[in-house]
C-alpha cells in the first residue's frame, strides 16, 4: 500500500468548514413531528423601514468576519434583501477569505420570490440564480467548471432565514412549544423544514450589557443553534457549535479588523482518549465511541460492526483472482449521476476510458482510477461545494474534491461507488474527513484517494454515506465526539476465519 508524501492536515477539513458554515446559519435541517406549522397568514410584515443591519462573526471570542444586511421596501409591496458576508478562516495555519453575496426578493412574510447568490473563496467560485413558484424552486448553478439547471420540490412555499424573525413572536408561542418553518438555503440550494423551540426569556450578556431576550433553539442535523431575539423580533445573538457566535453590532464595530484568528482544525478535532496503536499492520481495531447517538449515523456497515458503544473495524481484503471480478448487486444510486457527481458526462467518459484502457479486471480499473485522482489533484484546502466537472477543470482539492471526482469516474466505469464521511486519525487527533467505498467481488472496500490508501487504514471511522446534504448530519458530532482505542479482543472463531481469509 503506497503512502502519500503529503503530511499536513489541511485537505481533511472541507467537511468541518462547511458543516460549521451551514450550522452557523441554521441550514439543511431535519424534521420533527407533532408541532405547529407556521401559517403565513398569521405572520406579520417584517418590513418596518429601509434599514441596514450588521452582525459581527466571532470564533472562540475572536472576530473573524461580519454580515451586512439591507431590507428595502418595493413599490409592489415586496422586499428586496441584500446581504453580504465576509469571513477569514485560519485553516492549518493559512488564512482563507470567504465572501458571500445574496440578493433576493421576498414577500412581507419572508416567502422567497427570486434570488441571486454568489460565493467566493481562493480556489472556488459559484453563482446561483433562481425563482420560487408555489412549493418549488428552479435555479441555475454556475461554478466555472460546469453549469447545472435543476428544480427542487419543497413541502411548502419556502422562506428565507433573516435577522428579522418577529413572526416567531407573533404566533402566541408558549415556552416549550415548537414551530415548523420551511426554509430554503441559497448556499446548498436545498430546503427542509426547520423545527424551532421557544425556551422563554433569558438574560444574556452582550458587549457588557445584560439583556432580557427571547431564547429559541433550532436543531440542525442533531446540532443545536441558539438564537436570542429582542421584543421586535430582531436577532441580537446567535450561537452554534464549536464556538461560532453572531452578534448584532453597529457598523463600525462589525467591520473592525480582527487580530489573531484561532486555528479551525485544533478547535473542532474529535477528542482522543488514550493512545492510538500503530495502524499499518493491524487487521482489526476496536473503539469505544462517546457521542450523542441521535444523528442517524451509519456505523454498522461494510467493514464496521457496532454494538453497545463498541465499534469494531476489520481491514478488507482485495480480490486476488485475476480476470474480471463478479459484478456487485448494489443500489442504483451507487451508479447514478447527481448534481455534484455527473456520472456519464462526455468529459468524464473520455477520461475514464483513457485511464482504464487495457485493464482486464475491475480491480485493475479501480487501482488505475484511484491512482489518477491521487496523482492529478493538487492537495490544497478548497472552500466550496465541489462537483466533478469543476474539480476536473481546476485539478485542485481536498478530501471532498478527491471523493467526488473519484465517485464520478468509478461510476462511469461501472463500479458501484459511495461517498463516505466521518473521521480519520492523523498524527495525534481525529479530523473530519471524506473518502469512498466501492463494491468489488460482492463486498464494499474503502478507498482514500487523498492519502492514496486502498483499502483505507483502520483510522477511518465512517458515520454517514452520501453527498454534502447527507454529510451535514456529522454536525451533531462537533464538540461532542470522543474516541477511545481499546485493546484487541480475544479472537472468536468468526474473527479467526476473517483474519485467515485476509492473510490468504
Amino acid at each position: 500500500m503506497k503512502q502519500s508524501a503529503f503530511r499536513f492536515p489541511g485537505p481533511f477539513i472541507k467537511i468541518t468548514i462547511f458543516l460549521l458554515w451551514l450550522i452557523l446559519f441554521g441550514l439543511l435541517v431535519q424534521r420533527d413531528f407533532f408541532i405547529t406549522t407556521l401559517d403565513p397568514e398569521e405572520s406579520s410584515a417584517i418590513v418596518r423601514a429601509e434599514r441596514e443591519e450588521y452582525q459581527g462573526i466571532y470564533f472562540h471570542d475572536r472576530k473573524i468576519g461580519y454580515v451586512a444586511t439591507t431590507f428595502e421596501p418595493r413599490d409592489d409591496g415586496r422586499i428586496t434583501l441584500d446581504q453580504k458576508a465576509a469571513m477569514i478562516l485560519n485553516v492549518a495555519g493559512g488564512k482563507q477569505p470567504i465572501n458571500l453575496h445574496l440578493k433576493a426578493v421576498m414577500t412581507v412574510d419572508s416567502r422567497l420570490q427570486d434570488f441571486t447568490f454568489s460565493f467566493r473563496s481562493p480556489f472556488y467560485r459559484m453563482q446561483a440564480d433562481g425563482r420560487s413558484s408555489g412549493n418549488s424552486v428552479s435555479f441555475t448553478l454556475a461554478t466555472g467548471g460546469s453549469t447545472i439547471r435543476e428544480r427542487i420540490e419543497l413541502p411548502a412555499p419556502p422562506m428565507l432565514s433573516t435577522s428579522r424573525r418577529e413572526y416567531l413572536l407573533n404566533q402566541g408561542i408558549k415556552v416549550g412549544e415548537k414551530v415548523r418553518i420551511p426554509w430554503f438555503d441559497p448556499l446548498s440550494l436545498a430546503g427542509k423544514d426547520s423545527v424551532i423551540e421557544y425556551r422563554g426569556r433569558d438574560k444574556v450578556l452582550i458587549h457588557g450589557r445584560v439583556q432580557n431576550l427571547h431564547h429559541f433553539i433550532e436543531t440542525v442535523a442533531g446540532a443545536r443553534i441558539s438564537s436570542w431575539l429582542d421584543d421586535r423580533g430582531d436577532v441580537l445573538k446567535e450561537e452554534s457549535p464549536a464556538g461560532f457566535v453572531f452578534l448584532k453590532e453597529p457598523k463600525f464595530k462589525a467591520l473592525a479588523q480582527s487580530g489573531e484568528i484561532p486555528d479551525l482544525l485544533a478547535a473542532v478535532a474529535a477528542g482522543l482518549i488514550g493512545d492510538m496503536p500503530p495502524l499499518d499492520d493491524l487487521e482489526q481495531i476496536r473503539y469505544r465511541l462517546h457521542f450523542p447517538d441521535d444523528g442517524g449515523f451509519v456505523l454498522h456497515s461494510g467493514r464496521q460492526r457496532y454494538a453497545d458503544g463498541i465499534l469494531t473495524i476489520d481491514r478488507e481484503s482485495l480480490p486476488q483472482v485475476p480476470g474480471a471480478s463478479p459484478a456487485c448487486t448494489a443500489d442504483p444510486a451507487d451508479l447514478a449521476a447527481t448534481r455534484m457527481v455527473q456520472t456519464g458526462h462526455p468529459k468524464l467518459t473520455e477520461l475514464t476510458e483513457r485511464i482504464t484502457a487495457g485493464k482486464t479486471s475491475r480491480l485493475e480499473a479501480l487501482r488505475a482510477i484511484a491512482a489518477w485522482v491521487h496523482d492529478n489533484l493538487e492537495k490544497r484546502p478548497v472552500l466550496g461545494l465541489p462537483d466533478a466537472l469543476t474539480i476536473l477543470a481546476s485539478r485542485i482539492g481536498d478530501c471532498n474534491e478527491h471523493a467526488v471526482l473519484f465517485a464520478a469516474l468509478a461510476r462511469t466505469a461501472g463500479i458501484p461507488c459511495r461517498i463516505a464521511a466521518g473521521v480519520t486519525f492523523l498524527k495525534d487527533a481525529f479530523y473530519y474527513h471524506a473518502w469512498n467505498e466501492v463494491c468489488l467481488d460482492g463486498q464494499w472496500i474503502t478507498v482514500d484517494t487523498t492519502t492514496n490508501q486502498l483499502p483505507a487504514d483502520l483510522g477511518h471511522i465512517k458515520f454517514v454515506e452520501g453527498e454534502f446534504r447527507d454529510q451535514i448530519r456529522i454536525g451533531a458530532l462537533l464538540g461532542q465526539l470522543s474516541i477511545e482505542p481499546l485493546p484487541p479482543a480475544a479472537a472468536s472463531p468468526a474473527t479467526q476465519d476473517h483474519q485467515g481469509r485476509n492473510q490468504r
